[in-house]
């Protein structure tokens, strides 16, 4: 399999959400897991003062615009550009061009590949964070993320939850 590389789609205005929702929506329909990883609409943190009140709001970096991490191939993109909403992927003509290293560092996007000592259905333990000293088996494994569902009683039902791979520890 090749490798997955970020790109950028140009949407509608206003559209990034609904345009993130329909192709995660279709991702899961075709189930293209494996092919387009991850979906994104980078946000920031924004002061704002609206009669006088300080507000804390987010708000899109980069109005118009979805980044994509996907492998590449002509199923891909047809999914992706024939989204409602998508005018194109960003790049010259209609070849898109992925994103380097140093354009997605700014966007807090993690490029390094991190290797853990635990898979799908093995045992772990939590380290770190809300759910520390919580065992759970592992469910899925997002490496793009860089998470682990697990699933965890709460309320006496089993609930999964999402946990970082350095928050967790695998059970001998």
């Amino acid at each position: 399999m090749a490798d997955a590389n970020w790109y950028v789609v140009h949407t509608y205005s206003g559209y990034e959400n609904k345009v993130k929702a329909n192709i995660e929506k279709t991702i899961e329909n075709r189930h293209l897991e494996d092919e387009i990883l991850e979906v994104r609409v980078p946000m920031q943190d924004v002061m704002e003062v609206k009669n006088g009140v300080r507000k804390n709001v987010q708000k899109k970096m980069f109005p118009g615009y979805v980044l994509i991490n996907m492998v590449m191939n002509d199923d891909t993109w047809y999914v992706v550009r024939n989204t409602r909403g998508v005018t194109g992927f960003v790049g010259p003509g209609s070849k898109p061009v992925p994103l380097s290293e140093i354009e997605m560092k700014p966007l807090g996007i993690k490029v390094e590949n991190v290797t853990v000592d635990f898979a799908e259905g093995d045992t772990i333990s939590v380290i770190a964070g809300v759910w520390k000293d919580t065992v759970g088996v592992v469910q899925r494994m997002d490496y793009g993320k860089q998470t682990a569902t697990i699933n965890v009683e709460l309320f006496g039902r089993e609930t999964p939850v999402e946990i970082g791979f350095s928050d967790v520890r695998r059970m001998n």
